[in-house]
């Protein structure tokens, strides 16, 4: 493990050197890696696997046939390495579960029943095991638990396999019953693509990224985004202006700068009014939203977050609903203005991004 200095703290983290492929594909040899749901980050992390030389196979219900045939495409072969989830399950030994976590507790009796005494369950996300008492997921003593969690959605990480970037990983252990659980969690990590991995735990995996996705990443993102071209609107200012200012910039420009050195390096290379403005407005903003956050924190630690994702997004309607929901941002005024910027883009930027993900079967949504 390498100790790095996060703002002060020192943590341990596995970065490739540590670990490298090469003991990667030592220490998964004789596993045959059975990815069950072809939706998010199954296809994503498969292809990472298998273009990595892993042995790889996909258990997919065949009655969703968009998924199972998205695998088909991707040169996944029915009776070879394309099988039903219960088959999958059997021919496996690690058994990575990308199913979203509605459909995991669904699907879990199947699963359960096909396991094997040494085999490793892989989650990419904590929550079915963090609250097993909502979700039923309740491993037998005798197989191996563990967690990869890459740190951006199924088509950033075959995206940035593709580049040679890697990804950010979290990972975890759950349960040992091998002795073996650390070095497969990490093998696997490093098979899918990961540039470093950090430890953390089930629980704490879930609880920040259940915060994250609704706070930054994306509820208070959106939010946040609406409500000021609201207000420029109300003001008078063009659809594309009110765009531009609010969305474009931010996502062709700024946080590129973020991403590059960090908040600082971003402010330094604006202009003095842009500097100056920011550094006045950053408190207010934070005052103004800490007590939502902490809010939102309590209800993800609480339970209350997971029992209302188990509820809605268990519904018979729920793809009903939420084809709604997308719909009304897609169909709002701001992303309408969006899809009409984007368009004027220059053509090349387009290209490029269509090559880098050629291939890639997973959705946009984590």
């Amino acid at each position: 493990m390498a100790n790095i200095d996060f703002g002060g703290t020192l943590e341990e983290v596995i970065t490739r050197k540590e670990f490298p492929m090469a003991k990667a594909r030592k220490v998964l040899k004789n596993e045959v890696i059975a990815i069950i749901g072809y939706g998010v980050q199954g296809p994503a992390q498969s292809l990472n696997l298998r273009d990595n030389g892993f042995n790889v196979i996909i258990g997919q219900a065949p009655e969703f046939k968009r998924d199972w045939d998205r695998a088909v495409k991707d040169g996944w072969k029915p009776g070879k390495t394309l099988f039903p989830i219960a088959e999958a399950v059997q021919r496996g030994t690690i058994i990575q579960i990308l199913l979203n976590d509605a459909a995991q507790r669904l699907v879990w009796p199947t699963i359960k029943q096909n396991l094997k005494p040494g085999d490793a369950l892989y989650f990419s996300h904590g929550f079915s095991i963090t609250y097993a008492k909502k979700t039923g997921v309740v491993p037998p003593k005798d197989v191996d638990v563990i967690m990869v969690a890459p740190k951006g959605s199924g088509l950033n990480v075959r995206r940035n396999f593709l580049t040679g970037a890697g990804i950010n990983s979290s990972y975890a252990i759950h349960q040992d019953a091998t002795g073996r659980a650390e070095e497969r969690c990490l093998a696997v990590g490093i098979g899918i693509g990961s540039g470093y991995l950090f430890p953390t735990t089930f629980p704490h995996e879930t609880n920040s990224d259940l915060t994250g996705e609704r706070g930054v990443l994306m509820g208070a993102l959106a939010g946040v985004m609406e409500a000021q071209y609201d207000v420029l609107r109300a003001q008078g200012h063009s659809p594309s202006e009110a765009f531009n200012e609010t969305v474009e910039e931010l996502t062709q420009s700024l946080i590129r700068l973020v991403d590059e050195r960090g908040m600082d390096w971003m402010y330094s290379n604006c202009s003095a009014t842009a500097q100056r403005g920011a550094l006045d407005w950053k408190p207010r903003f934070k005052k103004a939203v800490l007590p939502v956050f902490k809010e939102l924190y309590q209800r993800v630690a609480s339970g209350q977050e997971a029992a209302r994702v188990i509820k809605a997004c268990g519904g018979k309607d729920y793809q009903k609903q939420l084809a709604a929901e997308l719909a009304e941002i897609r169909e709002s005024e701001m992303w309408r203005a969006g899809a009409a910027v984007r368009a004027l883009r220059p053509k090349e930027s387009t290209k490029t991004l269509a090559k880098g993900v050629k291939g890639v079967g997973g959705r946009a949504a984590n």
